[in-house]
């Protein structure tokens, strides 16, 4: 088993709670954003759906220069967001598939103005950037639903609204 498996195994079952999340999208509410500094509603669901393919992506280069400022789109529907999910997901299963544990190993970086910020191997940046940002993001969305009074499906085990064992 090469080790990128393991990481598409985890990105296989991630997606799925992932999923439940952005299935329950309000569509009245893509533009609501809890605090003025936050992301909208819509802005943060279009940012998990697009962050396993955006990062596999990034990582057939050997770095990746984030010189250019970032801006997170707003989604118009909620089969927007599913649909860049899904597709997200096969985009971040392609290019992952393409890398054996030698290019796993292989040292990436960020750069910003030819300068680096961060370099780590290549399944670092699998674990740390796409998994966990994907996570944390989700939790972020999870806390969102919960605020707009959207039942919040079970994560990891029961919420106050699902509970994946009755």
């Amino acid at each position: 088993m090469r080790t990128v498996d393991t990481f598409l195994t985890e990105l296989e079952r991630e997606s799925e709670t992932t999923r439940r999340l952005l299935e329950r999208l309000p569509e009245n509410k893509l533009g609501w954003k809890p605090h003025e500094k936050s992301m909208s509603l819509g802005q943060l669901a279009i940012h998990v759906a697009a962050i396993p393919g955006a990062i596999a992506a990034w990582l057939r280069d050997d770095s990746y220069d984030v010189s250019s400022e970032m801006t997170e789109p707003e989604a118009r529907s909620r089969a927007q967001v599913i649909e860049a999910f899904e597709k997200s997901l096969a985009d971040a299963a392609e290019a992952l598939g393409e890398f054996d544990d030698a290019a796993m190993a292989k040292m990436w970086t960020v750069k910003k103005d030819g300068r680096t910020l961060m370099a780590m191997p290549r399944s670092a940046v699998v674990r740390f950037v796409m998994l966990n940002h994907l996570v944390h993001h989700r939790g972020q969305l999870s806390v969102y639903l919960r605020l707009l009074d959207v039942p919040v499906p079970s994560i990891y085990g029961p919420s106050a609204d699902e509970s994946p064992w009755k």
